[in-house]
């Protein structure tokens, strides 16, 4: 069974990454906190025994955390985050692969266990969705395309996994839920997770 990680990153532009964090602990604090991001997702995936694409979100950068030699590099397609997913999901089943899982690059308490666990249950269900707990998703998986998955989704709203949900209930696919689990998205999702990084980062000024 030929499977593949497909990877949603965004370019490490300093001002342009973590902007709602940006807002209230500035620019400096979210780009440090997104590299750190970028790092993790990077250290769970590398090590994976499947394919490994990195979407871009703007440019394919040749030199960088992400090794030519282990990941495949691509940009994303699309006019809105359903649209680009569900061209990366047909670029993968169009390459060969027979099961994809896809993860961004917010989610600290993402691990290698769970999108391996990913792939176990895709074996005996058409979709396995990781709930993120502000009401989407850290990880969709699947083996063939369904694009009436990525429609009629309010994205970047708290209502993305249940519409989701509802679009598997219509088309009578089988899903599989995994564990719950916290995406980075402001100030209140870094005091959740209590991350050790929040005092490494000497300039940060956050209340915990």
């Amino acid at each position: 069974m030929k499977q593949v990680v497909l990877i949603f990153a965004k370019n490490l532009i300093h001002g342009e990454v973590k902007t709602r964090l940006a807002e209230t602990a500035g620019k400096d604090v979210a780009f440090y906190v997104y590299k750190e991001l970028l790092l993790h997702t990077k250290g769970i995936t590398k090590d994976i025994n499947t394919g490994k694409i990195v979407f871009y979100s703007n440019d394919i950068e040749a030199q960088d955390i992400w090794s030519d030699e282990t990941f495949n590099k691509q940009i994303q397609m699309g006019n809105d985050l359903g649209e680009r997913m569900q061209n990366a999901f047909e670029y993968a089943f169009k390459n060969g692969y027979e099961e994809a899982v896809i993860i961004g690059t917010d989610c600290f308490e993402l691990t290698s266990s769970i999108i391996n666990d990913a792939f176990s249950f895709l074996k005996k269900h058409d979709i396995v969705i990781g709930p993120a707990k502000d009401g989407g998703y850290y990880l969709l998986g699947m083996k063939k395309l369904y694009p009436e998955i990525f429609q009629n989704i309010s994205w970047s709203t708290a209502n993305v996994l249940q519409q989701t949900l509802d679009n598997c209930s219509k088309k009578n696919l089988a899903y599989h839920l995994l564990q719950e689990l916290s995406d980075i998205d402001d100030e209140k999702d870094l005091v959740k997770t209590k991350l050790a990084l929040i005092n490494e980062y000497k300039a940060i000024d956050i209340c915990l």
